[in-house]
């Protein structure tokens, strides 16, 4: 029967989302040890340009605005981001958009494309104390329920390391978060492709961020997460041309377009969401970030959320492209990154486990060799 059908396709998607906090776990392992270890574990790797969006990007995803803000460089430390969904299976938190009130409902009843939602839009008001949390891999049982907290941590750790400059430093900083509202991704936020050294930068900033860059994205089994503005040409966007360089058939990037209600009037991307300008195996996802008057507005993630869908609804384009309706809004970008990791790790887990293995054993001939130990021999 169809209800039998859905539980199975519900089972399975339950089981297969159970992968993603392995990988996490991985590379928490990998974290403690320094990542001295050459294990190349799958991941979503986010590049772009300065003021490309990409923070904002990530906030959409989550929900909640948690990362530093500024002029220039930002993220000056790769940032890996590990979601953990708190919501059992069942509990609604499923993306149906049932609490959303008429409005703001993401199925157009006049046929469309409907927006359907990731956990990460649907809900109303603030969540209750508690109910999403933060931790770091570096302040291991301190749970931040405060992101605001959580923004000042980053960039706390983040000056440790590196000063008050803008100076970058390869040393990862790994962040938990935990919520009933977000689905279950691993993402490594790297900073922003810069072109120019400003202040006491180092006037080789463009080649040290491409390198760091480089370094993640060349990981074989890393989707890459490319964000482009869409005000400007994507034949010269920073973020494509750096995949490229690792990924020139485009088999594992994900091409992100931003800012979208700022490009000219009568102008639109549909081209570009459709694959035709530059093919991307995986495609382009359109989003509308909150923009800087909506920041200095506090204008919440959600809001900015349900501003986004209004927009994509209304546009004389975006809104009536039924065959759109999968590549628009940060709603379906979350849940596409999160299938597409789901799957990419499965696909990857034979490999590793043999890798582990491998590993496993080469240690175990080492601590053989090292013979028994003393306290051992002598009872």
């Amino acid at each position: 029967s169809t209800t039998q059908l859905e539980n199975t396709h519900q089972e399975y998607h339950n089981r297969m989302e159970q992968l993603i906090p392995i990988a996490s776990k991985l590379q928490d392992v990998l974290g403690a040890l320094g990542q001295s270890t050459a294990l190349d574990l799958p991941q979503i790797v986010v590049v772009g340009g300065q003021s490309s969006g990409k923070s904002s990007v990530l906030e959409g995803i989550v929900g909640r605005s948690f990362l530093p803000r500024g002029h220039g460089i930002v993220t000056r430390r790769p940032l890996v981001l590990q979601l953990y969904n708190t919501a059992g299976p069942g509990s609604g938190d499923d993306g149906d958009g049932d609490d959303l009130d008429d409005e703001d409902s993401l199925h157009d009843r006049e046929g469309r494309p409907s927006l359907a939602a990731s956990s990460a839009v649907d809900w109303d008001g603030e969540p209750t104390e508690g109910e999403e949390w933060g931790e770091f891999l570096h302040l291991p049982g301190k749970r931040f329920t405060s992101f605001r907290d959580i923004r000042n941590e980053i960039s706390r750790d983040t000056d440790r390391l590196v000063g008050k400059n803008k100076g970058i430093n390869p040393t990862p900083i790994y962040l938990k978060i935990y919520s009933p509202r977000v689905l279950s991704l691993s993402l490594v936020d790297l900073p922003g492709i810069a072109k120019v050294a400003v202040g006491d930068q180092p006037e080789d900033i463009e080649e040290q961020i491409r390198n760091m860059c480089l370094q993640y994205i060349s990981n074989p089994n890393a989707i890459i997460l490319a964000v482009t503005c869409a005000t400007h040409d994507i034949a010269n966007s920073d973020a494509i041309k750096l995949a490229r360089t690792v990924d020139p058939a485009g088999d594992r990037t994900v091409g992100v377009l931003t800012k979208l209600d700022l490009m000219d009037p009568g102008t639109d991307a549909s081209e570009v969401l459709h694959n035709k300008v530059i093919s991307l195996k995986r495609g382009f996802v359109g989003v509308v970030n909150r923009g800087q008057m909506d920041v200095d507005s506090d204008l919440s993630i959600q809001n900015g959320l349900r501003k986004e869908m209004k927009f994509f609804r209304s546009h004389p384009v975006y809104g009536h492209d039924r065959s759109l309706s999968g590549r628009i809004g940060t709603a379906n970008l979350a849940r596409n990154l999160n299938g597409i990791l789901m799957h990419h790790i499965r696909e990857c887990l034979p490999e590793l486990k043999s890798r582990i293995g491998g590993m496993l054993g080469d240690v175990q001939a080492e601590l053989d060799d090292l013979g028994t130990p003393a306290d051992a021999t002598s009872r």
